[in-house]
């Protein structure tokens, strides 16, 4: 399930509450790089790989002017034991009735092991400092993706 979005298009806004940090405004954070990576399940093998790989990289990530957030449907209770456990240094965004991943196009069918199910698909997007998508990464591979990211984010500061 691509998503609808594509680069260039006005980021959809949103509010979400964080495990650690209160509510985020998308609004709020115009004037930075916003790495909006959204995945399926705290805590489980490709979505703690890519989070950890956000974390080995989040000081680089900072360091080109990225703020980074992380987005699934799951409560901010789990959040919290998840950004803990693995000693994650940014926010995990709460989306319940997953209307920011709709809005965002990451929501949908999917299947695993035979089964179909609703649930999000796992995508990154790059929200300029002008709140406009600046880079999309549809259907995500956990490995090396911050490292995509960060090799995405240190080119443009080089253009």
């Amino acid at each position: 399930m691509p998503t609808h979005l594509k680069e260039g298009d006005p980021a959809p806004g949103f509010e979400l509450e964080s495990d650690n940090a209160g509510t985020f405004r998308l609004e709020d954070l115009r004037g930075k790089y916003v790495v909006l990576y959204f995945y399926p399940r705290d805590d489980t093998p490709g979505c703690t790989a890519e989070a950890c790989s956000f974390r080995d990289s989040n000081s680089e990530l900072k360091a080109e002017g990225a703020v980074v957030l992380g987005v699934s449907t799951d409560s901010l209770r789990s959040h919290e034991k998840f950004r803990q456990k693995h000693r994650l240094p940014f926010p995990l965004l709460s989306d319940p009735d997953h209307r920011v991943a709709e809005a965002y196009g990451v929501y949908g069918p999917k299947k695993f092991m035979g089964r179909e199910f609703m649930g999000v698909q796992r995508a990154t997007f790059i929200i300029g400092p002008d709140g406009r998508l600046a880079r999309v990464w549809p259907n995500v591979k956990p490995a090396g993706h911050a490292e995509e990211v960060l090799a995405w984010l240190r080119s443009q500061h080089r253009s």
